[in-house]
């Protein structure tokens, strides 16, 4: 088994808080779009929608998840003042859970895929760096092979560890808090908020929005997803169940893997980041609160971001950061020598992307879009596993009329390189998915 890659520093949480005048509209726009709902709250919070709605997404809060900390590890305090500053890390865990949901997940075929507590099918480390300057958003890749600590298991008691187990079974194993461990082992990081959202709640946000518009580069078909998917190339217009079908999608986009799926991931939410920053969805009360209420209704936050003022405190952390320091990566994996259907992480990359985590510095990407995404902006785009550097991203229109109404800071100056094996794109470039012809 390649080797995992070692911690390095004590990680960095949030530092010590200032008050200061809540800011409005484009700044909590932007985490929303990398956070994938869970801080839709701070839309409504300081979007001018009203002092009811505040109170009635407030009060949908789930009940918080409680989570601990590895050995020599020590929990951050938990703010409760605004303006939050200092480097911030969030875990968002997406269920692959059915219970409950109905609609389109009552069949025997869904119900069967998953229940109870579920696998987290889709995992992504949200960090914020200390100068609020930059972010990173890294997805997981659910077939991982990788070390599991031992957990607290949600009934009491302990689950043993593993020092070989598939990511994803992180979650049906110790729930969030076993999500949250496994990504502080792998990556040095300390995080002290996490959330699981449901497949609903995807659906229905895509729906407050107004739809996400995609660009694809080739037809993607899928008859697997629920509904199928049947997309001719160009651009689609997606919501509800349907862009909850191409987020699941494997089998009609890339190369048909987990890895394909990831990339195609990264071009939907680069997509949603500029329609809520762009779009004239911050200036619509209207879809602020349904965007607020689809998230709170099917999310289950832990228990430091169950409080709506600390979502207004991360969101107010990055109100200057521009789409173009706004980097989404997949942690980067090889085939398993021992299991070609799965992957263990590829170590100098895995150790150069950690060490970027745990020191805060800011990234520059210099490899491919990933296996299901190109830049048509872009004179040359790498194909998979190519090591040429891409062109500078290139933001759409979108994305330039914002910055020319706010100049995003200059986080590229000092930004590190990462090894051209890891894949991803910034929220500026206008990618296009790949379907799997």
């Amino acid at each position: 088994m390649t080797d995992l890659p070692r911690r390095h520093q004590r990680a960095r949480g949030p530092l010590p808080v200032r008050h200061g005048r809540l800011q409005r509209r484009r700044a909590v726009g932007r985490v929303f779009a990398l956070l994938a709902g869970t801080l839709a709250v701070v839309l409504v919070s300081v979007g001018g929608v009203g002092a009811y709605a505040v109170w009635d997404v407030a009060r949908s809060v789930k009940t918080g998840v409680k989570l601990v900390s590895l050995p020599g590890h020590t929990q951050q305090a938990i703010p409760d003042v605004a303006a939050m500053e200092g480097g911030i890390n969030v875990l968002i865990a997406g269920t692959d859970s059915r219970s409950g949901l109905g609609g389109i997940y009552e069949s025997s075929d869904e119900q069967d895929a998953s229940s109870g507590e579920g696998n987290n099918d889709v995992t992504m480390l949200l960090h914020i760096a200390q100068d609020h300057k930059s972010m990173m958003v890294v997805s997981f890749p659910r077939d991982l092979m990788i070390a599991i600590p031992d957990c607290p298991s949600p009934n009491g008691g302990t689950v043993d560890g593993s020092d070989y187990a598939q990511f994803n079974t992180a979650l049906s194993r110790g729930g969030l808090a076993c999500v949250v461990l496994t990504v502080e082992k792998m990556t040095g990081l300390t995080i002290p908020f996490g959330a699981v959202i449901n497949f609903a709640g995807v659906s229905g946000m895509s729906t407050a929005v107004g739809g996400v518009s995609v660009c694809l580069a080739s037809p993607v078909v899928d008859k697997y997803t629920n509904p199928p998917l049947d997309l001719p190339a160009g651009t689609s217009e997606l919501v509800g169940d349907e862009a909850l079908s191409f987020l699941r999608s494997r089998h009609g986009v890339g190369d048909g893997s987990d890895l394909g799926r990831i990339s195609n991931q990264q071009v939907f939410l680069s997509a949603l980041a500029r329609k809520v920053v762009s779009g004239g969805v911050l200036s619509n009360p209207v879809q602020l609160y349904g965007l607020a209420k689809a998230a709170v209704d099917n999310v289950t936050p832990s228990e430091s971001l169950s409080n709506p003022t600390t979502l207004v405190q991360i969101a107010l952390a990055v109100k200057d950061t521009g789409l173009e320091n706004m980097v989404f990566v997949q942690y980067p994996a090889v085939t398993d020598p021992d299991n070609v259907n799965r992957v263990v992480p590829q170590t100098s990359a895995a150790r150069a992307l950690n060490e970027a985590l745990v020191n805060d510095v800011a990234v520059k990407l210099t490899g491919s879009t990933g296996r299901a995404a190109e830049d048509p902006n872009a004179t040359n785009t790498p194909t998979p596993g190519d090591t040429t550097s891409s062109d500078a991203p290139t933001a759409d229109a979108g994305a330039t009329t914002d910055a020319a109404a706010t100049p995003a800071p200059d986080a590229t100056s000092s930004a590190v390189e990462l090894p051209s094996s890891i894949t991803g794109q910034t929220a500026a470039q206008q990618t296009c998915t790949k379907g799997n012809e």
